[in-house]
């Protein structure tokens, strides 16, 4: 083993977030193999060499931007405003806030702002730093005398491909026929289950050592990595928090245990370097986190392999995560909803809050933009340099949410209601420090449960007198388990009850600036029931149970596609009609958390399809300032379907929602799952297929390119999107700061999860008709692929006989 060389822009990002956080991680370089074959303690090899060759895919092939810019080569550019302070936690000349970045972001030369902060150089630092400044030399102070075209030239002279340093690394004794996917009641459910995954020996990589910015030859924004990795895919193009934890449930179900060992062996790199697990593997992401499910890894990780080797090292690290989070993130709040003068009124809650003052690398022009104004919409009253770097906050605690944006976080959620395309005037509002968000405090408490669990673990089979645990792993103190479980226990408190509204049974942000619940429904009402808890009154009667979950009720039978982020269509990626993966895990999952006791009765309606389903809804459960506020299903034409119609109800199910049999005892809540479970599987599956997917051996031909003009796919075959619509079945999602991305690491991870986890009740899915009328509807409104339009459903029947991979 030899220790990989760090770039000395990273290892000055190192120590200057050291003195930028409260807790700092050491500062050791890591080590790394130089062989070609990495084996981890679970003894599953991978290999770049004698694997089987993965299956083309469009979405994971590694391209390189060439610049491309709006104005003529010898036209300057246009005025900049002053240059943003530099951030001591980022500080490269070249790839953080500065004269260099928001000079090139200006001249817009790629689609994508994250584009140039992902090529490394191909010379020095000091060499592209002259270089910049033999062109800047001769222009005023702002840079107003740069033409198009230098920067152009500088770009091509100085830059290598994005990404260049992380190669790709299919795997040897890549599983063929994983036991999870084995057995499923549908032959062509099982058929794409295992084509997906498949998929990701296409989406594996290693840090590239031979291209990686050692002793001053180039400089790159890349956090070398010293294990196997999985991308998500797109423009993301290293390993991401969150995203792992999805990806990490598929790679279980895959029995690629040496891949889910080797993404946790990097987090506990990262905890042991920087206190804490960045956003992403790139040195633009040092100032912030996201959403905290690394122990929940450990424990299913554990759960799976029983390796406890990893356990051991494990621990002392997500002490460590949990410790940045309460030092870093935590805040005491005096609730207006219990007794003043009782000392259990103060609650200690978390909140997403980073320190930054400036753009964000990878989206510098898009929060340029925002803080700015741009020529066609400038600000009526400019902002200050403290409104700036306030609103710059906000933005980096948007993105450290996961949920990068949504009116969630906004103090004014409808204020680009008559021009969703003006997404600036939406972010101006944002107020995410301001919020105490139910999902990261349901996060943090799961965590702690999770840890007390692991440490039960590690002290199992040796009795109350044994020294050390199972495979000799040192027993950890004996309160420890019990100090995190009553950690959990006053987060639960406190969640129940700043979070919990008995009368509108559901879970709501908690609003710091106001000292209140907010009042809109979001996704995030099912992570307290994901993490256990279950608040009094679903315990203890049905018909409030069911409307806690009357929502998901709502949405099968109104929507044509999946659980949406919010109801509010605002342009924003994370709202109506976004619908995202991770939300079908939590939203299944506490479904199951539901008592049995609460569980058993038939779900309301799901025998009278003229039932309107909003009626079931507890009063002012979404949040809606008025009824006709709530999102309809939209038909061929540009029609919507009337507020009161179940449009896709039927006799005992829902469309594309699975079949329950007379003979069926299904508690609502089974129903519930059994239809969510199967639209899943229905959206990936249908907007894959719609984008040329097709299985070999003649057991799913590509549909016709006569058809695959319509979706622009006569080249592609099938794309797995990041997001999906709670409007269609056959499309990726919309809006937001970038273009949909496909591949895709946390889709196919869920996917395998639902269909290991429901693979008795997953049924063929019904695909619309491609016509030309809806895909050129859908161009107009989202340039997305396509739209499903009920109306114009003529099913396309999919009938394979099996499938051989």
């Amino acid at each position: 083993m030899v220790r990989l060389v760090l770039s000395t822009v990273l290892c000055a990002a190192y120590a200057a977030y050291a003195q930028v956080s409260t807790t700092s991680g050491s500062l050791s370089t890591p080590t790394t193999s130089t062989s070609s074959t990495r084996t981890s303690s679970t003894g599953v090899e991978s290999s770049a060499t004698n694997a089987p060759p993965p299956t083309s895919n469009s979405d994971t092939t590694v391209s390189t931007a060439t610049p491309s810019v709006t104005g003529s080569l010898d036209q300057p550019l246009p005025s900049q405003a002053v240059l943003p302070p530099d951030q001591a936690w980022c500080p490269s000349e070249i790839f953080c806030a500065g004269r260099i970045l928001q000079t090139i972001n200006i001249a817009q030369p790629y689609a994508d702002s994250k584009t140039i902060v992902d090529k490394p150089t191909n010379g020095t630092t000091q060499k592209v730093l002259t270089a910049f400044s033999n062109i800047t030399s001769a222009s005023s102070a702002s840079g107003e005398n740069v033409t198009y075209g230098e920067i152009v030239d500088f770009l091509n002279s100085n830059f290598d491909g994005e990404g260049l340093e992380l190669q790709a690394t299919p795997l040897n004794n890549f599983p063929t026929n994983p036991a999870g996917l084995r057995g499923v009641r549908d032959e062509v459910v099982g058929g794409f289950a295992l084509a997906v995954h498949k998929i990701w020996n296409l989406l594996i990589r290693d840090t590239d050592e031979s291209k990686v910015c050692t002793g001053g030859r180039c400089e790159s924004s890349l956090i070398p990595l010293n294990h196997t990795f999985v991308v998500p895919g797109g423009r993301f193009r290293e390993q991401y928090y969150w995203d792992s934890k999805f990806i990490l449930d598929g790679l279980l179900v895959s029995e690629l245990y040496s891949v889910a060992n080797s993404t946790l062996q990097n987090f506990m790199d990262e905890l042991e370097q920087f206190g804490f697990i960045p956003n992403g593997g790139r040195i633009y992401y040092l100032n912030r986190s996201q959403p905290p499910v690394f122990a929940g890894m450990v424990l299913s990780y554990y759960n799976a392999t029983k390796d406890a080797a990893t356990l051991a090292r494990a621990l002392p690290l997500i002490e460590k995560e949990l410790k940045w989070w309460s030092d870093n993130r935590s805040v005491n709040v005096k609730s207006p909803f219990t007794n003043q003068a009782s000392l259990i009124s103060t609650r200690t809650v978390y909140h997403y809050s980073v320190t930054n003052s400036a753009p964000r690398p990878e989206s510098y022009l898009e929060d340029y933009e925002t803080a700015n104004g741009t020529p066609d919409a400038p600000l009526s009253t400019p902002y200050n340099d403290t409104q700036k770097a306030a609103l710059y906050a906000e933005l980096a605690s948007g993105a450290e949410t996961g949920w990068d944006y949504s009116t969630r976080w906004t103090r004014e959620p409808y204020a680009n209601e008559a021009d969703t395309t003006n997404q600036n005037a939406l972010l101006r509002t944002l107020n995410v420090r301001g919020t105490s968000a139910v999902d990261l405090n349901a996060l943090i408490y799961k965590a702690h449960i999770d840890l007390a669990n692991l440490y039960d673990m590690s002290q199992g089979g040796g009795g109350s007198n044994s020294k050390r645990g199972p495979r000799g792993i040192k027993r950890a103190p004996s309160d420890s388990a019990e100090e995190h479980r009553s950690k959990a226990a006053a987060l639960k408190a406190a969640i129940l009850d700043l979070n919990w509204d008995k009368d509108r049974l559901g879970f709501y942000d908690y609003n710091l600036t106001s000292s209140t619940r907010n009042t809109q429904w979001t996704a995030a009402h099912f992570y307290p029931l994901w993490a256990g808890i279950v608040p009094n009154e679903v315990q203890r009667d049905e018909q409030k149970a069911i409307g806690a979950f009357s929502s998901l009720n709502l949405i099968m039978r109104k929507y044509n596609g999946t659980i949406p982020a919010t109801f509010i269509e605002s342009g924003l990626q994370w709202d109506f009609p976004n619908a995202w993966p991770p939300h079908i895990f939590f939203a299944l999952e506490a479904l199951s958390n539901v008592p049995k006791n609460v569980s058993s009765a038939t779900l309301p309606g799901l025998y009278n399809t003229s039932l309107d389903s909003y009626t079931l809804l507890p009063s002012n459960h979404l949040g809606l300032p008025s009824v006709d506020k709530l999102p309809l299903q939209l038909l061929e034409g540009n029609n919507t379907v009337g507020l009161s119609q179940d449009i896709n109800a039927l006799n005992g199910t829902v469309f594309n929602g699975g079949n329950r049999t007379a003979t069926d005892s299904e508690g609502w809540a089974e129903t519930l799952k059994r239809e969510i479970a199967n639209r899943y599987v229905t959206s990936v599956f249908c907007s894959w297929y719609a984008t040329g997917g097709s299985l070999p051996n003649g057991l799913l031909p590509r549909l016709p390119n006569s058809t695959l003009a319509l979706t622009h796919s006569e080249d592609q075959d099938g794309h797995l999107f990041e997001k999906f619509s709670a409007l269609d079945v056959d499309s990726a999602g919309r809006g937001g700061e970038y273009a949909v991305q496909a591949g895709f690491g946390w889709t196919n991870g869920v996917l395998l999860w639902v269909v290991e986890k429901y693979k008795d009740v997953l049924v063929r899915p019904t695909c619309p008709a491609i016509t030309a009328a809806s895909t050129g509807q859908n161009a107009a409104e989202n340039n997305a692929a396509m739209r499903m339009r009920l109306s114009a459903v003529a099913p396309l029947v999919l009938v394979l006989v099996g499938l051989v991979l």
